[in-house]
C-alpha cells in the first residue's frame, strides 16, 4: 500500500493514489527490530521483521539489502577506492586497509525467511542478494524475517565507535536495509562512501544495552518515562545492567542512533511544538555553545518553516557524534568541538536536509545536487537570517550565496569539473563531486531565483515541497514545478546546467549612438545562454533596469526593481552570439552600464561585464 491508505474499494483507492501522488508510486516498508548490544565486544545480535509492500507494476524475483558495515574491511570497494583516487577523503585515506580484525565492521546474516520459508541469498560485498522462490506480485505485500549479527567498526566514515571526540557509538547504516526499487528498477549500489536512497516506512526499534549509556536517535522514545537519562525525571542509570530503549519512527527512510556514557540531554520545545533534543558531552569546548544552540535553532526553524515548507515530524535530535556532519531522519550526527558559528552552521545544514532529503527523498546517489546543493543554498539563506537577527555575532553576511557562486566559478577553471548527471560514486575526484553536489547545486538554485524572480521563486520552493514531499522527485519533477509557478519554459536551463559543464560569460562590448539614442552592444562568449539583467546608470543619478529574456524562455520575469525605469528588451535567440538594444537616452548622458550587478548568475569573467563612460 502507499502512504495514503484508505478503506475504499480498489478502484477508488487507485483513483485516490493517482491524485495524491503525481506521476509516481513508491514502495513501502515496516521494520521491527530487536537488538542486543554487547559493549565489551562492540558487537550485537538482532532480529528484523520486515513487511514490504510492492506498489510497483512489476513482479519482483529478487530483492537486495545493504550491508553497510561490510565496507569497513580491508580490500572492500570503499577501501580500494579511497586508496586509488587522486584526492582521498582524509577521514578515510588508507585507514580501512590498516584495520585489525577486532576493528573492522561486518554484518552477517544468520537466517532469512521469506513468508516463513528459508530463502537463498548471497553476500556480495556490501550487498545481500536474495533469490525469491515465490515472486512478489504487483500490489501485494510480503514479509521477511532475519536474524543477523554485526561488529561496529572503529569510527572512520559516518558510522563507528570511539570517534575523534570520544563518543562511544555513532550508529549510522548499522542494520541490513532493503534497497530501494522505483520506476528505474533496483538501486543496489555498493557502499563506496557517498549518498543514500531508501524506501518510505515505519520503524519500531528496541535496543538492549548497558544501562550506563544514554541513547539518542530517530523518532520518539516510547518508554522515556522509564528510561530517564535526561528524557524524564528518572535518574540516569549507573548500573551496567542492560536496559531496553524503545524507539518508534514513522514515514522515514532510515534510522540512526548514538550512545555514550557521558551524554547529557537538553530538551527544548520549539515555537511550533516541535520537540528538539541537544545531546552532547559536556566540556570546555562544548557546553557553552551547545547550551546556546537551542534558542538559535528555534529562530532558524521559524525561518525554515516559512521559507521552505512545514517541518512535518514531531521531534529532532542534534547529536554529538560521527565525523563531521551527517543527516538522518529526525536526527543528525555532528562533531561538537566547534566555535558557535561553526556549530550553528553545521546544525542548520543538517536540519535543512530534513526538507530536501528526509521529506522529499530524492535518489541522492543519482542526483546528489538535489539534496546537498539545495540544502547548501538554503543553509546560506538561513545563516544570513540568523546574522541579521544578531544571533551569531562577529560573522559577516554572505549575500546571494556569493561563496557558492565564487567557489563554482573558480572550480570551472581547474579543468576537473564534471556534469551533475554523474552518479555520486563515479566522479573522478572528490573535489569534482563536492563542487557538483554542494556548490554547483546551490548555484543552480541561486540562478533559478535570478531567472524567474524572487517572489515567484519563493512560492515555487513551497510548492515543490508540498507537491513532492514523501514522493521521491527527480530533476524533471523539480523543474516542472518551477515552470508551472513561473509560466516560463525552463528545460533549457536544466539541460545546460545539469547535463553539461558549459559556462556563462556575457560581455558588454560597446555603447554607441544611433538616431539620437544610445545603443548597447552585448556578446555571448560562454556556451551557456542566460537572460540578462542590465543596470544603466545615468549622470543625473537615475538608473534604468533592462531585462533581456531568452527566446527559449517564452516569457520573462516580473520587474523586481520598481524604483528604476523598467525596459524590457527583445528576446535574445540563444543561437545569436551578439545582441543590441537601443535606448531613448543619448550616449553622453550614460555614466555606466553593468551586466548582472547583483550577482544573480555565475558569470565566469566579470571583467567584461561593465562599460564606463570614458
Amino acid at each position: 500500500m502507499t502512504r495514503f491508505i484508505a478503506v475504499w474499494a480498489s478502484l477508488s483507492m487507485l483513483v485516490a493514489i493517482a491524485e495524491a501522488q503525481p506521476d509516481r508510486w513508491q514502495q513501502k516498508v515496516r521494520y521491527k527490530m530487536n537488538i542486543d548490544f554487547d559493549v565489551s565486544s562492540h558487537q550485537f545480535t538482532g532480529t528484523q521483521d520486515l513487511k514490504y509492500w510492492n506498489n510497483s507494476p512489476d513482479t519482483l524475483y529478487r530483492v537486495f539489502y545493504h550491508l553497510y558495515f561490510n565496507a569497513f574491511q580491508p580490500g572492500s570497494m570503499m577501501d580500494v577506492r579511497s586508496r586509488t583516487i587522486s584526492d582521498p577523503d582524509r577521514r578515510v585515506s588508507d585507514r580501512i586497509y590498516q584495520l585489525a580484525e577486532h576493528e573492522v565492521g561486518y554484518q552477517k546474516v544468520d537466517e532469512l525467511l521469506h513468508d516463513g520459508k528459508p530463502v537463498r541469498y548471497e553476500v556480495v560485498g556490501t550487498i545481500l542478494e536474495v533469490y525469491l522462490d515465490k515472486p512478489i506480485l504487483p500490489g501485494k505485500s510480503t514479509t521477511f524475517k532475519m536474524k543477523f549479527n554485526a561488529q561496529v567498526p572503529v569510527q572512520i566514515r559516518r558510522s563507528g565507535r570511539d570517534n575523534a571526540e570520544g563518543i562511544d557509538y555513532s550508529m549510522a547504516q548499522w542494520y541490513p536495509k532493503l534497497c530501494a526499487y522505483d520506476y528505474q528498477g533496483w538501486h543496489a549500489n555498493p557502499y563506496i562512501g557517498r549518498e543514500f536512497y531508501g524506501n518510505w516506512g515505519d520503524f519500531e526499534v528496541e535496543i538492549r544495552i548497558d544501562g550506563r549509556y544514554t541513547l539518542a536517535g530517530s523518532g520518539i522514545i516510547e518508554n522515556a518515562d522509564k528510561i530517564g537519562h535526561g528524557y524524564s525525571h528518572q535518574e540516569k542509570s549507573k548500573s551496567e545492567k542492560p536496559i531496553t530503549w524503545k524507539f518508534k519512527a514513522r514515514d522515514v527512510h532510515d534510522f540512526v542512533w548514538a550512545a555514550d556514557r557521558d551524554y547529557i540531554v537538553r530538551k527544548k520545545e520549539m515555537y511550533d511544538g516541535t520537540v528538539c533534543y541537544f545531546v552532547y558531552q559536556p566540556g570546555e569546548r562544548t557546553t557553552e555553545n551547545w547550551e546556546r544552540l537551542p534558542d538559535i535553532m528555534d529562530e532558524a526553524l521559524k525561518f525554515m518553516n516559512r521559507r521552505y515548507g512545514k517541518y512535518p515530524y514531531p521531534v529532532y535530535y542534534f547529536i554529538q557524534g560521527g565525523d563531521g556532519g551527517m543527516e538522518y531522519p529526525m536526527a543528525t550526527l555532528i562533531t561538537g568541538n566547534r566555535g558557535l558559528g561553526s556549530l550553528v552552521g553545521v546544525s542548520v545544514h543538517e536540519w535543512m536536509h530534513s526538507w530536501y532529503q528526509m521529506v522529499l527523498g530524492t535518489n541522492e546517489s543519482l542526483h546528489s545536487w538535489m539534496d546537498e546543493g539545495f540544502t547548501s543554498f538554503a543553509t546560506g539563506e538561513v545563516m544570513n537570517h540568523l546574522r541579521i537577527q544578531k544571533l551569531i555575532p562577529g560573522l559577516p553576511r554572505d549575500p546571494a550565496n556569493a561563496g557558492s557562486v565564487m567557489g563554482y566559478v573558480n572550480f570551472t577553471k581547474t579543468g576537473l569539473e564534471e556534469p551533475l548527471t554523474v552518479h555520486a560514486d563515479h566522479f573522478n575526484t572528490n573535489r569534482a563531486y563536492g563542487s557538483a553536489a554542494y556548490t554547483k547545486g546551490a548555484v543552480l538554485m541561486h540562478q533559478l531565483q535570478y531567472i524567474i524572480g524572487k517572489d515567484v521563486f519563493a512560492s515555487a520552493l513551497r510548492r515543490y515541497f508540498d507537491t513532492w514531499k514523501f514522493k521521491h522527485p527527480n530533476p524533471n519533477d523539480f523543474i516542472r514545478v518551477m515552470e508551472k509557478e513561473s509560466g516560463l519554459e525552463l528545460d533549457w536551463y536544466k539541460e545546460y546546467f545539469v547535463h553539461t559543464t558549459h559556462t556563462i560569460d556575457y560581455a558588454i562590448d560597446s555603447v554607441g549612438q544611433s538616431n539620437g539614442g544610445a545603443v548597447l552592444h552585448f556578446s555571448k562568449i560562454g556556451k551557456m545562454p542566460m537572460p540578462l539583467d542590465v543596470v544603466v546608470s545615468y549622470k543625473d543619478g537615475t538608473q534604468s533596469f533592462v531585462n533581456i529574456p531568452l527566446r527559449i524562455m517564452r516569457g520573462h520575469k516580473a520587474n523586481e526593481y520598481p524604483k528604476m525605469q523598467y525596459i524590457l528588451g527583445e528576446d535574445w535567440p540563444w543561437t545569436h552570439p551578439t545582441y543590441e538594444i537601443q535606448l531613448n537616452i543619448p550616449r553622453d548622458q550614460i555614466d555606466k552600464v553593468e551586466i548582472d550587478p547583483y550577482y544573480g548568475m555565475a558569470d565566469v569573467n566579470r571583467d567584461n561585464n561593465t562599460w564606463q563612460h570614458p
